[in-house]
């Protein structure tokens, strides 16, 4: 053999519906093999060719670019054809890119991006093409027995690509290979085309091939056994040797000598490491870096007003200190050539706050920068909480600058949008993001493809821990019964093996958070460009490394829900101050340091408040105590799984129980906000520069390598950091120990710029709960308006605090909760099930224009009935929104009841009726009679009819709430469980809200508002959801719980739960294993002490005894789940305790005590739960 054999057909995971080559495996096989190229040809990608073209040159190997795309014709009915494209050069390259975009931009054929024929006939400089073999239309046309059309379909193609088409050749144990193979040859013959084999790789070792089926079926959605799964691959796609193929090409040795010849041919150079920013534009006579310096000192001056309008001193020393940092940093900015970076950021950002759309104070290390602040990219000073810039931007590693921006959720999309216009709209993108096989979610989908029970996917998937960056690896070191429960099953053993092997792979396409990248030019001279839909958002097709490998800069644009909250307050607020004659409240100038608001954060009233208000964080909260705005940077910082073990040594210190070591007297400014303990990132890097004389330049590079723990490093670091303490005096064993402690921490060590941003949000939501409850809680809600679970857990909240909540009201509310006192808050008509925007806002505007409506009738004759009808009335009666259209009056002539209950069932009543009158009305205005004989009467069938209202029933209290819950999802007027109330604290251990994840069963009660079964091949799970007001919850019921508690799991009605609670990765929340289920019946049976009817004299008859015994003896019965009867008897001048013999024990059920409370009154029947309750 004179030629090796290149391998120019290769998919790897990037193809996503195929392949499992990783690159670098792949990479360094083919130096193995002695291979001098390899190629990748993904399916209509370049997914990978950065990761590809960097591993290969660093092996010494030939990177090859090309992919796999579907080409169709539109003067054909033909179904699109395979065709393999390779780039020679870098124009070839830049063109596929180009296409590649394009075919993303139009509609898919089936799930396939194509490409126009036409593109490629008349556009296709610096590409070879290979024909797709037996996919390709020549392939098909021979394989199909049309010899004719295959050898015009190639004609076509060498004509099209003169010297760069091939006819490619295949033998992979296909029943039709052969046949293909002789045809494409003979067609070589008759045109004089040259032919190259090549083995269409989808796996690197021939033992991957099932490994491979798996991840084929997995993106699929199919089971490995499924009879209708197309068998597209074979064993023979792996990577082979050039030995092997050219064994297999034995009788065609110029295909092998043609794929070596490609190879030469192909020669692409990609420009990579290099950064380009756009232009920004600047006055006549300036630089970029000069614009910039001019720009910063004019905000310094601007940010030394608003600190002397707030009462700080700015003397000498303080202006010499800000100016000598602001004059350092734009040194380095400009030395390091990214003045224009901080133009453009500054621009986008002023656009933002010029248009109302709120920016946050800063996040990440970006808010360590002083010219950032200068230029209001943050809104945090560095230089009052001793923020580094060198956190930011190092002078000694040479790297982007990034900073990540939080905007208001309502307004991002406006923000990229005034870019894109600004910068156009073909050089400004999103970046694209792949999902991978994570090692949760690659047991149960392997589990699922081999078709094992769900239960045995389902307890290996829980037995990894739920954390960042888990592996199965290190699941098995972290997890011992993982090993142990793998040990116990064949099964699982099998599920776990071909796991491991798929572990990792890139699954699917994503969209990065906030990623934004502006092009000096146009996108596609860097990167080509994807869409998941054509109509869907432009998307670079290198991820977010890749992307500034390739020379573009990224720029984050981040939606943060909490600013759109705050934002909506804080107008909330000021539109009722302004009403009023009071000044508005200014957000950013709060006092950090109110004790009042630590109180509330001492106790934990968190709901609700940024970042503090997980179940962790408020058990946290507690054990800190926090008193000082340090303390909520600290929190922020410490609420995470490393710094957690911090947090015992912050707290003891806090309060005095442990001494404060600052671990040498220079450190002590450094360590004291902390107590001692090195929390922050910073911290490590100030104690470096103190005791060892290290630059903050090089305090950085310090950190970053404690951080990634190499021990070569790590050693040459500690002779550098102990040489220069012992200059400057520091004891050696003393600087030992604290390097020691700095490459503990080092690891742990958050960032300090971004904990006091984050800290000045919670303190800005924590102020607001506080002093403006409603407004707060409703922009909270409106937030959170179609996550009902959240709903029910913030509506009870605002009743903690006081507040009343008022159901919708077409006559004061909008689409969102507002605030309509300052302790009243009006549920939002966009809560309302089955409700949209459009048609609130109609109903809106009807009301601003022409003025409330007056009753039923006035609001359906002038609203527009097409966009809110019968149904969407109907919801809005059962949410209680159309309550305040019905008066005092209009009830008289009903029986008499609660009034919301009688004010619904009047709606009820009248709803048709009203339809149908605004129906007609609008009919005669249509047919112009009002016009000609001014107003009609409307028909008398259509007229309003109060006559029968003494018929009309109020709604019961369970029908209105149930009413209720179908319009809003939750219980808002009341909540079924409130009878129960006084009796929960008997019956259950804990609300819903209150249950944490901990070893032990735990009892709690709810409502059951929801039930679902799923059929495993272990059996059937029931999920029941329960709501107690506090909260909700879902318990999982199987096994013999489920066999023996089937018939208690009934809507609507109480349950009474034992189980373990534990965390739910999922939701983050919790979720519970039922192990016991009680109907109320049985929970008042085991806990209650008896039933007592209270008697006077007054109330004793003849009949007394006998109308006891008959409202009794349906309900008499022995055994554990009976309580006995008792009779009080109390007299002016004596008082009796009697109780009734135990063949009067009775079923405590809702039945008995209500027929009691209907004879003797309601008052007079009381369920004692001890003998202190029933002596009260």
């Amino acid at each position: 053999m004179t030629s090796p054999f290149i391998h120019l057909r290769v998919h790897s995971e990037y193809s996503l519906i195929d392949g499992t080559v990783r690159v670098k495996p792949l990479v360094k096989a083919a130096q193995a093999m002695a291979m001098p190229a390899v190629a990748i040809t993904d399916h209509a990608n370049l997914f990978a060719l950065v990761k590809f073209y960097k591993a290969a040159l660093a092996e010494g190997i030939k990177p090859i670019a090309g992919c796999d795309v579907y080409v169709s014709d539109p003067a054909s009915d033909a179904a699109p054809a395979l065709l393999v494209l390779l780039a020679q050069n870098e124009a070839g390259y830049r063109k596929l890119g180009l296409l590649l975009s394009k075919a993303y931009d139009r509609p898919r054929i089936g799930d396939r991006v194509v490409f126009d024929i036409d593109w490629l006939i008349h556009d296709n400089e610096g590409l070879i093409a290979l024909s797709g073999a037996a996919e390709g239309d020549v392939g098909r046309a021979i394989i199909n027995g049309h010899p004719e059309t295959a050898i015009t379909y190639a004609r076509r193609w060498a004509e099209a690509f003169p010297g760069r088409y091939y006819l490619e050749l295949q033998r992979l144990g296909r029943a039709y290979d052969d046949l293909h193979v002789n045809g494409a040859l003979s067609i070589a013959s008759d045109l004089d085309l040259p032919v190259v084999a090549t083995n269409d790789v989808r796996f690197i070792e021939e033992e991957d091939y099932e490994a491979h089926e798996v991840r084929v079926c997995i993106h699929e959605g199919r089971t490995l056994d499924d009879p209708r799964r197309e068998q597209r691959y074979t064993p023979e796609q792996y990577l082979k040797t050039s030995e092997q193929m050219a064994e297999r090409f034995s009788d065609l040795p110029e295909a092998i000598d043609n794929s070596w010849n490609i190879a030469i041919r192909c020669s692409l150079g990609m420009t990579l490491g290099e950064s380009f920013l756009p232009e920004y534009p600047v006055p006549e006579g300036m630089t970029m870096a000069s614009f910039l310096s001019a720009t910063a000192d004019e905000g310094l001056a601007m940010r030394f007003d608003q600190m002397r309008a707030s009462g700080v001193d700015v003397d000498d020393a303080m202006d010499n200190r800000y100016r000598e940092r602001l004059a350092f940093e734009l040194g380095v900015i400009n030395s390091m050539g990214f003045p224009g970076y901080f133009l453009i950021v500054m621009e986008f950002i002023q656009w933002a706050k010029d248009h109302d759309i709120p920016v946050g104070p800063g996040r990440g290390s970006g808010a360590g920068s002083l010219v950032a602040f200068v230029l209001e990219i943050t809104d945090v000073d560095p230089l009052e909480y001793d923020l580094l810039f060198e956190r930011f931007l190092n002078p000694e590693r040479v790297s982007l600058p990034d900073f990540d921006i939080d905007f208001c959720m309502d307004g991002r999309d406006r923000v990229i949008q005034h870019v894109t216009e600004r910068y156009g709209a073909d050089a400004v993108s999103q970046i694209i993001t792949f999902g991978t096989m994570a090692a949760k979610a690659v047991v149960r989908d392997v589990a699922r493809v081999q078709g094992k029970p769900y239960g045995l996917a389902d307890k290996l998937s829980k037995l990894i821990p739920f954390e960042p960056g888990m592996t199965l690896q290190k699941a098995l070191e972290d997890e011992p019964q993982l090993g142990e429960f793998i040990d116990s099953s064949d099964e699982a053993q099998e599920i776990m093996d071909m796991a491991f092997r798929l572990e990792g792979l890139a699954r699917n396409v994503g969209r990065h958070a906030g990623g934004v990248v502006i092009a000096p030019t146009v996108l596609t001279d860097f990167s080509p460009t994807y869409r998941d839909q054509p109509e869907g958002g432009l998307m670079t097709q290198y991820d977010m490394t890749d992307v500034e490998q390739a020379g573009l800069v990224k720029f984050d644009f981040l939606g943060l829900r909490t600013l759109t909250i705050i934002d909506q307050a804080v107008k909330s607020i000021n539109a009722r101050r302004g009403e009023s004659g009071e000044s508005p409240i200014d957000i950013n100038a709060l006092n950090l340091e109110d004790p009042e608001i630590y109180q509330d954060l001492k106790e934990a009233k968190t709901t609700a408040v940024f970042q503090l208000e997980s179940r962790g964080m408020k058990d946290l909260m507690k054990r800190v105590a926090p008193s000082r705005f340090a303390d909520v940077v600290a929190l922020v910082a410490l609420f995470r799984p490393g710094p957690l073990q911090l947090a015992d040594d912050f707290i003891r210190r806090k309060h005095g129980l442990d001494e404060v070591d600052y671990l040498h007297p220079s450190l002590q400014h450094v360590l004291a906000d902390t107590y001692g303990v090195m929390l922050y990132q910073e911290q490590v890097m100030q104690i470096a520069q103190i005791l060892a004389g290290y630059s903050l330049a090089d305090a950085d590079l310090l950190r970053r390598a404690m951080g990634k723990k190499k021990p070569e490093e790590m050693a040459k670091q500690r002779e550098v950091f102990l040489a220069g303490a012992l200059k400057n005096d520091v004891d050696e064993r003393q600087a030992g120990h604290i390097f020691d402690l700095m490459e503990k921490f080092a690891g742990y060590g958050f960032n300090k710029p971004h904990s006091v941003c984050y800290a000045l949000l919670a303190y800005q939501t924590a102020w607001l709960k506080h002093y403006y409850p409603a407004d707060f809680m409703a922009a909270v809600m409106s937030s959170d308006m179609q996550n009902t679970d959240k709903i029910v857990i913030n509506i009870e909240e605002s009743r903690e605090l006081g507040l009343t909540i008022a159901p919708p009201d077409v006559n004061q509310g909008t689409y969102r909760f507002v605030a309509s006192e300052p302790r009243a808050v009006v549920y939002g008509l966009g809560a309302v099930k089955g409700l949209g925007e459009g048609a609130i806002q109609n109903l809106v505007e009807e009301r601003e224009k022409a003025g409330g409506f007056d009753d039923l009738f006035d609001l359906c004759r002038r609203i527009d009935t097409r966009r809110l009808n019968k149904r969407a009335l109907e919801a809005l009666v059962g949410a209680g929104a159309l309550d305040s259209l019905v008066t005092d009056e209009e009830l008289k002539a009903m029986p008499a009841a609660d009034q919301t209950d009688q004010t619904r069932a009047y709606l009820d009543a009248h709803l048709e009726q009203a339809v149908q009158v605004a129906e007609q009305e609008s009919r005669n205005a249509e047919g112009g009679l009002s016009d000609l004989f001014g107003d009609l009467a409307v028909d008398a069938k259509y007229q309003r009819d109060n006559t029968a209202l003494g018929n009309v029933q109020p709604l019961s209290m369970q029908k209105r709430l149930s009413r209720e819950k179908d319009a809003l999802g939750l219980y808002l007027t009341g909540h079924p469980i409130d009878v129960y109330r006084d009796e929960m604290r008997h019956l259950a251990g804990s609300r819903i809200s209150e249950l944490r994840p901990r070893d032990g069963e735990q009892r709690f009660a709810g409502w059951v508002i929801g039930v679902r079964s799923l059929k495993t091949q272990r059996g059937n799970i029931v999920f029941v959801t329960l709501d107690d007001r506090s909260g909700r919850i879902e318990v999982s019921v199987s096994g013999d719980t489920l066999e023996r508690g089937r018939d208690k799991l009934e809507k609507d009605s109480l349950l009474v739960v034992s189980g373990q609670v534990s965390h739910d990765e999922y939701s983050g929340g919790v979720r519970v294993r039922a192990n016991q289920l009680m109907t109320l019946t049985e929970a008042r049976g085991r806990a209650i002490q008896g039933v007592s009817v209270l008697l006077t004299p007054d109330r004793i008859e003849e009949s007394f005894a006998g109308d006891l015994a008959n409202l009794l003896a349906p309900y008499q019965q022995s055994g554990a789940a009976t309580c006995p009867v008792f009779i009080e008897y109390e007299a002016k001048t004596a008082a009796a305790r009697l109780r009734l013999d135990d063949a009067w024990s009775v079923v405590p059920n809702d039945e008995l005590v209500a027929e009691l409370r209907q004879f003797f009154g309601r008052d007079q029947v009381r369920l004692d739960y001890d003998w202190q309750s029933a002596a009260s």
